[in-house]
């Protein structure tokens, strides 16, 4: 079966005045469809920088990436958006919310990006709204929630186009420990249930501990 994703000689190389800084380092990875993937390492291993890698976040990187047997590194920006927008949802520790949209209104984008149709999207909104208990929020804004309430908008968001990888970074980091564990769990059915191939990036073990295998970073260097 060929993987999801293959990484061969990435680097990612910063500029400095005292010599050239390697956030990655050479790095060879493979993801197949329907793989939890727990990245774990010390800060500034290159953790976060290999994940918006994979995200497509970052461009400025060398080496070879083939995204479903697409060579990205050949991908023109454009390309590159059209790939990560139909396949690709994000949970980022800091939210991202847009603040001048309600919580139904930040739900509602990612399926506008995918050209779903607006009664179709009114429907999955609901129905995603209701999934997490956070209909009584939906005409809110960002800066009328708490910090866990943030989250779980931003974890809905990124699951609320059903896509087939979800990247997430520190997906718990900023809710209680009962909260951090119902979307452990809930990344865990998605995988199992649904196939769907999760990467995440964390320093705890038990969050790791959810994941199918553990890929750890040092220095920019995939060491285990």
């Amino acid at each position: 079966m060929q993987p999801m994703i293959s990484l061969r000689q990435i680097n990612r190389v910063y500029p400095l005045k005292g010599g050239p800084f390697y956030a990655l380092r050479n790095i060879d990875l493979t993801i197949a469809e329907g793989d939890f993937l727990s990245i774990m390492g010390p800060s500034g291993s290159g953790k976060s920088t290999l994940l918006h890698t994979l995200g497509l976040h970052d461009n400025a990187w060398t080496g070879q990436y083939e995204f479903d047997g697409t060579a990205v590194e050949k991908l023109d920006r454009k390309g590159r958006f059209e790939l990560q927008k139909k396949n690709i949802g994000f949970v980022f520790q800091s939210y991202h919310l847009i603040d001048d949209l309600t919580v139904y209104e930040n739900l509602d984008i990612p399926l506008s990006y995918r050209d779903v149709p607006k009664k179709n999207r009114e429907s999955i909104v609901c129905d995603t709204l209701d999934r997490f208990r956070i209909v009584g929020k939906r005409d809110l804004y960002p800066n009328q929630l708490s910090g866990g309430q943030q989250q779980l908008v931003g974890i809905a968001r990124a699951l609320v186009a059903n896509p087939r990888l979800i990247l997430a970074d520190e997906p718990t980091g900023n809710l209680h420990s009962d909260q951090g564990r119902e979307i452990m769990e809930l990344f865990r059915k998605l995988n199992q249930t649904d196939g769907v191939t999760i990467v995440q990036v964390t320093h705890s073990d038990d969050n790791a501990a959810y994941g199918s295998r553990i890929v750890r970073l040092a220095d920019g260097v995939v060491v285990s």
